[in-house]
């Protein structure tokens, strides 16, 4: 008796997976308004580009601790930052100051082009001077592996090749190739070529950094396998990586302990960002 097949729509298609979807992002964008009404951010210019743009929330404290960039989700193809403001509350009120970037959008960009602006980004936030860490969910969850497997002075001599000392992926996506028979691809727009170059599961990340993957525990297979994988595979490469799932949690409520200062999420992201 053979397995029956992945049925790959269905694993990905988080929005169908939890019908009250639409509540969700509401609630995140009118919690992220009032946050920033509160806690007025520093807008940063990181590139030309329109939407290439991030909040920099900043502690009340003179300096900082440290560094945390929190990329957004939407299969690299919806949302921005203006939703995910009030995630920052958590680690602000550890002294760590947060940045959450835009990026371009498939399908003005390719993949590889968003990639190259979060680089970009996290070159900017480079100039502060401190430890960076990298969060993201989803898609972010996928751009913050691949900040963390990039080899900076490949990029710039001027920087260290760990400028990004640890990645903390949120229900990430590591392995880009189930999603090409899927609805997702078709504002990607990905080949075989283009989803097997941008999968960081395929990568050779840089020994000695840190990647923690979380997944809600109610989240499809799919996503618990792909944390899983990256696990193992960078785990054997010299990454010291940490799989978690998160009990009772779906793919959208489950970077909600990020605006709680007292979640033991916020308590190991602002371990990792002062440790970096």
């Amino acid at each position: 008796m053979t397995d029956a097949p992945i049925d790959y729509e269905a694993e990905y298609d988080n929005r169908a997976r939890v019908p009250h979807h639409p509540e969700i992002f509401a609630g995140w964008a009118r919690d992220a308004a009032a946050f920033r009404a509160a806690h007025p951010p520093l807008e940063i210019a990181y590139g030309a580009g329109e939407r290439q743009r991030l909040d920099l929330f900043r502690p009340e404290t003179d300096r900082a601790a440290a560094s945390v960039m929190f990329i957004h989700g939407g299969y690299w193809q919806s949302l921005d930052r203006s939703s995910f403001s009030h995630l920052a509350a958590g680690l602000l009120a550890h002294g760590i100051q947060v940045a959450i970037p835009s990026y371009t959008l498939a399908p003005q960009a390719r993949i590889g082009e968003i990639v190259e602006e979060m680089r970009t980004a996290a070159r900017e936030m480079a100039r502060f001077d401190r430890p960076l860490v990298v969060a993201g969910h989803s898609a972010g969850g996928h751009l913050a592996a691949c900040l963390l497997a990039t080899h900076w002075k490949a990029v710039s001599q001027d920087l260290p090749d760990d400028l990004v000392r640890a990645a903390y992926a949120i229900s990430g996506l590591f392995d880009l190739a189930p999603l090409l028979h899927t609805k997702v691809n078709g504002a990607l727009r990905m080949d075989e070529a283009e989803a097997k170059a941008a999968s960081p599961l395929l990568w050779e990340p840089i020994p000695g950094g840190s990647l923690d993957a979380i997944v809600g525990e109610i989240e499809s297979a799919e996503y618990h396998r792909q944390s899983r994988a990256i696990v193992e595979a960078w785990g054997a490469k010299g990454v010291a990586t940490r799989y978690e799932s998160a009990p009772g949690r779906h793919h959208f409520d489950v970077v909600a302990p990020l605006s709680d200062p007292g979640s033991t999420m916020v308590a190991r992201l602002a371990a990792l960002a002062r440790d970096a």
